[in-house]
């Protein structure tokens, strides 16, 4: 379970997922404060990404741990729009530009790129000359299927931390991209179906991209995996041709091609058209080789949509906050590691561990 380190007392609010904790000392006071739906703006009178169905939401991106159903109406960015229609089906939605300010009550309230997946943003809160940010998810590395990262000044950064160890370092994509091409090959000289489980919202999409540089070959998709790739593809994201497998003749031989499906789908009955397979998983958990043991599979490439450690440090100097407050994952080392430099920070966590689905990212 993540843990947190502060000098304050924690103070405790009961929530649907467990004790909601935030270790800072002006709770009455803050701009965004913590409540039993999640992160609230009381001057704005939203919440942001909230874990309850609440009349205001402002999402941050379309991951199921982030968009939820039930709310009155969604705020978010134009690009995210069409993946919460997937995702959520008929909602009022009111999508923004990026960069453009809007008000929500007394608030001034901006989307910024998060460079996370398609759509993903950061949430820019000013009052009265203060400035909040909310990161939601976000990376630092290139990604050629979404905006990257933009660095927002503010005087309260409140960053995820769901790689927040000194372990978590991503290695290039484009080099990942080309084991992954290797790793084929490898398989199809031994007659074998490389069948590679990615989330479907992002990662999938990213790795289609990625690959587009070092094979020509189609890639074969599970049904969930294509519904999101075409959400990607009419948003004008360019990416390796796929084919769904669904399509394929019935009895055919699959050896030598890469299959994408969801983590889902391992062990399932789905799998069983494929006569010889090697097994591999695309996540930044997999620079972990216990995951990968957990994981049963034969392989693990590390490609994370979340920053490692070095750039969780890196945003948080460049965005020159006085304060720091780390949710979503591992928040003890970076909340210890940024009080030992002299910066103010503590933990508030909205959960009392990472869903399922976070540990596939």
């Amino acid at each position: 379970m993540p843990s947190e380190h502060s000098d304050a007392p924690p103070v405790s609010v009961a929530g649907p997922h467990g004790p909601l904790r935030d270790l800072g000392p002006d709770l009455a006071r803050d701009l965004v404060q913590l409540r039993p739906e999640g992160l609230y703006c009381p001057a704005g009178g939203f919440y942001i990404d909230p874990l309850q169905p609440v009349p205001l939401a402002v999402i941050t991106h379309g991951h199921g741990d982030h968009a939820r159903r039930g709310m009155g109406t969604y705020h978010c960015s134009m690009d995210t729009l069409p993946i919460l229609r997937w995702r959520l089906g008929d909602q009022l939605y009111v999508p923004h530009d990026e960069g453009v300010a809007f008000m929500l009550g007394e608030t001034r309230v901006s989307l910024h790129p998060a460079g996370h997946v398609l759509g993903s943003v950061q949430v820019r809160i000013e009052r009265d000359g203060e400035v909040w940010v909310v990161s939601g998810d976000y990376k630092r590395q290139p990604d050629p299927t979404c905006r990257p990262f933009e660095v927002v000044p503010c005087d309260t950064f409140i960053t995820e931390a769901t790689f927040g160890l000194p372990v978590f370092r991503w290695p290039d994509t484009a080099g990942v991209a080309r084991e992954i091409v290797a790793w084929r090959e490898q398989c199809a000289a031994r007659g074998e179906t490389a069948i590679l489980y990615c989330y479907a919202l992002g990662k999938a999409q990213r790795v289609l991209a990625e690959l587009m540089a070092h094979t020509d070959q189609p890639a074969l998709l599970h049904g969930a995996i294509a519904a999101g790739v075409a959400v990607y593809r009419q948003a004008g994201i360019p990416m390796l041709a796929t084919e769904p497998v669904g399509e394929t003749p019935r009895g055919s031989d699959f050896a030598g091609r890469l299959v994408i499906a969801p983590p889902s789908a391992a062990g399932s009955a789905w799998l069983r058209r494929f006569r010889q397979a090697q097994h591999g998983f695309a996540s930044g958990w997999m620079q972990l080789r216990g995951n990968r043991r957990r994981r049963n599979v034969d392989r693990g490439f590390v490609v994370s949509d979340h920053a490692d450690w070095p750039d969780l440090l890196r945003t948080v100097r460049e965005t020159g906050a006085r304060r720091i407050i780390a949710t979503h994952g591992d928040t003890h080392a970076l909340v210890r590691t940024l009080q030992e430099s002299g910066v103010q920070a503590h933990a508030c966590l909205l959960y009392t561990s990472p869903s399922p689905r976070d540990r596939q990212k």
